[in-house]
């Protein structure tokens, strides 16, 4: 006889899955925007993974250039939303150069055609974005450079959200250009070398971000930040976000979970920085008491028995030396010459 039960198999529609996933996103991005209670004034994002993506897809190294400037026209509006001030894009890399020509040509077209598009575009306008190129532009093909000009030119006025699009870009490259600059001056006499600080530093750093960086994101699964912004972001601890999706698959809720992040770390850095200064205040007290106990002493030894008690209530212990001889036999005798003001008896 057959014993086995009979389970049916539940058969899902797709579509219907596709539905769910996208109600349960809505609801998780809803509870990540409440968690919000402070944002980064400055973004940085590392794109990321455009080939690996189209190679996934079976498409062109292009197709994937194309999905990721999609991606990231939705980051710009995401960032506007949230109120940030700054964000830079890694848009194209001095390593990037070295890529075969059949794939940089039709880059740069891709790179003219979204910042004419994008310099353009009526949000852009209406939000009030200002837009910088930061790198060695030069090395670019003249109608990129055209571009770039043209948009800087047509939103110079703006200063509610800046846009710097990093373009031949090298962080070892801007440090040392800076470096050389301070060298140069020094050795022709027209900088002390006592007068170098951080500000000589950042005066020689051509076309520099407003702000300093407060969060990076790195797409694709690779956990570096490339030597991006080592002045702004190093130099000011930045928190960092790696997450595995390619770039033009990266969503507004891994964003969110990237703001989470920097949310997180300044969380831990103020109650850190609230026990250090709570431990810091503790140790000055002790050492302080201890001082007022010692200046207290010294106090009582220089002033009238009867006006000893005035000192004994301001500073706790302050006369403990004294009280050192109140005890005993001995005791009882200092004790009335300090309330009657007669000498003790034999």
């Amino acid at each position: 006889m057959n014993t086995k039960k009979y389970i049916p198999t539940a058969v899902f529609d797709p579509i219907m899955l596709t539905r769910l996933r996208e109600t349960i996103d809505r609801v998780y991005l809803r509870q990540l925007r409440r968690d919000l209670d402070r944002v980064p004034k400055h973004v940085a994002v590392i794109q990321d993974g455009n080939r690996r993506y189209a190679r996934e897809q079976g498409e062109s190294p292009s197709d994937g250039h194309r999905a990721g400037a999609e991606t990231t026209e939705q980051l710009l509006d995401w960032c506007v939303d949230l109120g940030i001030e700054e964000v830079t894009l890694y848009a194209f890399s001095t390593e990037n150069f070295e890529r075969p020509a059949a794939e940089l040509e039709p880059l740069f077209t891709l790179l003219e055609t979204k910042i004419r598009e994008f310099a353009g575009a009526d949000r852009v306008h209406d939000q009030g974005v200002s837009i910088r190129a930061i790198g060695d532009l030069d090395r670019f093909p003249a109608s990129v450079r055209e571009a770039v000009t043209d948009a800087e030119r047509r939103t110079a006025d703006y200063d509610t959200f800046r846009l710097n699009i990093a373009l031949g870009y090298g962080g070892r490259d801007e440090l040392l250009t800076a470096a050389r600059a301070i060298a140069r001056d020094v050795a022709e006499g027209r900088t002390d070398p006592a007068d170098v600080d951080v500000d000589a530093v950042e005066r020689r750093l051509n076309d520099r971000p407003t702000h300093d960086v407060d969060l990076i994101i790195r797409t694709g699964g690779d956990e570096r930040t490339s030597n991006f912004l080592p002045w702004h972001a190093n130099g000011n601890e930045a928190a960092v976000y790696f997450c595995a999706p390619y770039w033009p698959a990266f969503s507004e809720i891994d964003f969110m979970r990237a703001i989470r992040t920097y949310q997180s770390r300044e969380e831990s850095w103020r109650y850190a920085r609230r026990e250090r200064a709570v431990a810091l205040v503790r140790a000055a007290a002790a050492i302080e008491l201890e001082e007022a106990k010692r200046v207290a002493a010294r106090l009582r030894e220089r002033l009238p028995r009867r006006d000893r008690a005035v000192i004994s209530a301001a500073v706790p212990d302050g006369g403990s030396r004294d009280r050192s001889h109140t005890g005993g036999s001995g005791g009882s005798a200092r004790a009335g010459e300090e309330g009657t003001g007669e000498p003790a008896g034999p």
